[in-house]
């Protein structure tokens, strides 16, 4: 019987699941970096979440590991190569938060179009400002998407009620032209998008990759959405868009350095000025993080994991 070491917080439904594919397992969320390499040379697995960076230290404590699970979406805090070289396969759930991201991404455009979080605070403020807060219409527009996974096609899904097109570009796919999206080259997204939602992993090539001059090849402003990773996109730089008009508004759930209170001492010039704009909107990276997605995760992780190593359920 497998044995699994369990070091970040999980929905309880977890458990239930892992009894039921013959996995044994020990819980321990609030074990710090040491205690986890003191133990981890026991285990046969891993599950995480946000809060465990496996490199090859890592790794090198671990000589039982064969898997490892990311309750989550995309595997950016794991060695991959190391992983590879070690024969540790790696599952991530990135089927189990589709749903919730496609929602959240949706909900964030249309308030941010519609200028509900800035009405809102007038409104409670006594503020009645009709005209300053008329909306603009996501009917007749393209959107653009950069990543066309479980995520960019959950998005797409949403979108396909309000007389949208969408275009979208997956360089590690092809023929992916589907009822809700035409597959596209970025020169196509460059030239007609007039709102952009990035779906894509955070890797050496994509870091950074929405800065000053990816942002000058657009032909219009548009609306950026990011809800992937928050070095996907440079903060100083979307400003400076923001700031020209290139950038017409920002919908961001992710940010570079999400640890907000451990930002250096004093002002910190591009967040805050950001942070004064009207047409920026920002959610806690919470995106993937609906209560039903929380359980759908385990599902599907489990799932994954229970066909190579443990027992299936029929």
């Amino acid at each position: 019987m497998k044995r699994i070491f369990i070091c970040d917080e999980m929905h309880p439904s977890l458990f239930g699941m892992l009894d039921e594919a013959g996995f044994e397992y020990s819980y321990q969320p609030k074990a710090r970096r040491d205690e986890i390499l003191a133990q981890i040379g026991e285990y046969e697995g891993l599950l995480i979440r946000s809060k465990t960076l496996v490199d090859e230290d890592f790794l090198a404590h671990a000589p039982r590991l064969a898997f490892i699970g990311r309750a989550g979406a995309g595997l950016d805090l794991i060695d991959r190569d190391a992983c590879e070289a070690h024969n540790i396969r790696l599952f991530a759930a990135n089927a189990g938060n589709a749903d919730a991201v496609g929602e959240h991404a949706t909900g964030m455009l249309l308030a941010l179009m519609n200028h509900i979080h800035t009405a809102d605070r007038e409104v409670r403020e006594k503020i009645w400002r009709r005209e300053a807060n008329r909306g603009t219409e996501i009917g007749g527009k393209t959107v653009g998407l950069i990543g066309y996974g479980h995520n960019g096609q959950a998005f797409a899904r949403r979108l396909s009620g309000f007389g949208v097109q969408v275009l979208a570009y997956d360089k590690y796919r092809d023929r992916y032209s589907d009822t809700y999206a035409q597959e596209a080259t970025m020169e196509e997204i460059f030239a007609e998008a007039d709102i952009l939602s990035l779906h894509i992993p955070l890797t050496e090539e994509t870091e950074h990759l929405v800065n000053t001059a990816f942002i000058s090849r657009f032909a219009k402003p548009f609306t950026l959405i990011n809800i992937s990773r928050g070095e996907i996109v440079s903060l100083a730089d979307t400003l400076a868009a923001l700031q020209s008009g290139e950038v017409s508004g920002a919908c961001l759930d992710v940010l570079e350095n999400e640890k907000l209170h451990q930002l250096p001492a004093g002002p910190d010039a591009v967040f805050d000025a950001l942070a004064q704009l009207p047409n920026v909107l920002f959610t806690p990276h919470v995106a993937g993080w609906s209560h039903e997605s929380y359980i759908c995760i385990n599902e599907v992780l489990v799932r994954q994991i229970a066909r190579e190593f443990g027992k299936v359920s029929p």
